[in-house]
């Protein structure tokens, strides 16, 4: 099989120590002609193909990985990003920004580039991931205990902050202060996390006590971050970056927006879908993946790697600048290589739940769920969308109330640590 296997140490340490069993599996039984142990297989709606994407299953707290999750069947795997790789481009896009456009960047003068930063979800591996790489990236990061912070700092315009530090920079000879004025959590008052609205109104309110400190805007999305261009940074000529490159994120790139990084949606988009079709077909996991399909579907290991020891399929990323932006134009345009429709006759239709954690999700609804209804067609899935609302599980699997009429399953989940709530109803 043609898969990219990304060598991931600290991956690798956290699988050790989990626990390898199942959460769906029975107790195993004596076999009295062995003496040995017989492990009973799941059935029914515990053994349907299942895949958790966007969100990968995993403790809010430390990262580490609900393996349980991820191997809940033999037909269980993730789909989402390389998280790292896109965190550290994002972080290398601000720090090039800043470096070519210096002459004039610095509004106030004071040899200070101050930013500002929109955290999506103090718990969610990707934002944490974001936090961090334009942290290393710009110098502002403190480690504790070998890991970046990644701790909203709040305000920090005096650089008193202890979850940052100040870092430098020096272009043509001249050195420069980097700072991270301040950062919060954008999390609205009924708890929804990533949220546009919060961001435009604290950079509001940030603009209104040190507005003129402010020379770059950074978001972990770009849903975040356009709600900041649009209340503040366009009209005051700041850039601001963000993730995902959404559609309204790339064209604003012409009108100022700083750049985004393209997480590859319409990559991860197929995976989402095309695991589930390969398991209910009974073929290699990695058809139409990195061996092609009988349609001439096939990826090529420059735009995904597959971790084996994670179940986990992670589409590579792609800064969107200036440079490029018009060839990201169309974010709900499926990827040409795996755009070949299949045949009804030897890939017959069969019946998918998928929910959306938040039907209000910029990216997802607007990006992912367009990319996924594309692909639905062309892999012959007959797919049922539930939207989320962002900020209880129960709002999606109180919707899951007859798993037996559906063949397979594709979770995004509220919180990453929520998987069992849905396996607890797949077990029943």
């Amino acid at each position: 099989m043609k898969k990219r296997f990304l060598p991931i140490a600290l991956a690798a340490l956290l699988v050790l120590g989990l626990a390898a069993c199942s959460n769906t599996e029975t107790p195993a039984t004596d076999a009295p002609e062995t003496g040995g142990t017989e492990v009973v297989e799941p059935t029914g709606n515990a053994a349907k193909p299942l895949v958790w994407f966007n969100r990968q299953p995993s403790n809010s707290s430390t990262g580490e990985l609900d393996m349980a999750a991820l191997s809940f069947n033999e037909d269980t795997y993730y789909v989402g990003f390389d998280a790292n790789q896109g965190a550290e481009l994002q972080g290398q896009m601000v720090k090039e920004y800043i470096e070519g456009h210096i002459d004039g960047l610095d509004r106030n003068g004071d040899g200070i580039i101050g930013y500002v930063l929109a955290i999506g979800d103090i718990g969610h591996n990707d934002s944490v991931a974001r936090t961090r790489g334009v942290r290393s990236a710009l110098g502002t990061a403190v480690e504790v205990d070998g890991e970046v912070v990644s701790d909203p700092v709040g305000i920090n315009t005096d650089g008193s902050a202890t979850a940052v530090q100040d870092g430098s920079i020096t272009v043509d000879g001249t050195e420069y202060i980097i700072r991270e004025l301040a950062s919060q959590e954008m999390k609205n008052s009924s708890g929804a996390t990533w949220d546009a609205a919060t961001a435009g109104n604290n950079i509001g309110t940030w603009t209104a006590s040190f507005g003129d400190q402010i020379d770059v805007v950074v978001s972990n999305n770009d849903g975040m971050g356009m709600s900041m261009f649009n209340a503040w940074s366009k009209d005051a000529g700041v850039p601001t970056f963000g993730y995902d490159a959404n559609s309204d994120a790339v064209a604003a790139i012409a009108e100022g927006y700083g750049g985004t990084i393209s997480q590859h949606a319409d990559v991860q988009a197929y995976l989402t879908l095309r695991v589930l079709r390969n398991a209910l077909d009974g073929v290699d996991i990695d058809t139409g993946i990195g061996t092609a399909d009988d349609a001439g579907n096939v990826l090529t290991d420059d735009v995904y790697v597959y971790v084996p020891e994670e179940r986990s399929y992670y589409a590579l990323n792609v800064a969107v600048t200036a440079e490029n932006y018009e060839d990201f134009l169309d974010s709900t345009v499926t990827y040409a290589p795996v755009s070949n429709q299949l045949s009804e006759d030897t890939h017959p239709v069969k019946n998918v739940w998928l929910n959306i954690y938040n039907a209000s999700d910029n990216f997802l609804s607007a990006t992912y769920q367009p990319l996924l209804q594309k692909y639905d067609d062309l892999l012959n899935l007959n797919v049922e969308y539930i939207g989320g609302d962002g900020q209880t599980e129960s709002n999606i699997t109180n919707r899951l109330g007859n798993p037996d009429q559906y063949d397979a399953f594709a979770i995004n989940m509220v919180k990453t640590d929520n998987a069992a709530s849905y396996t607890a109803i797949l077990a029943q």
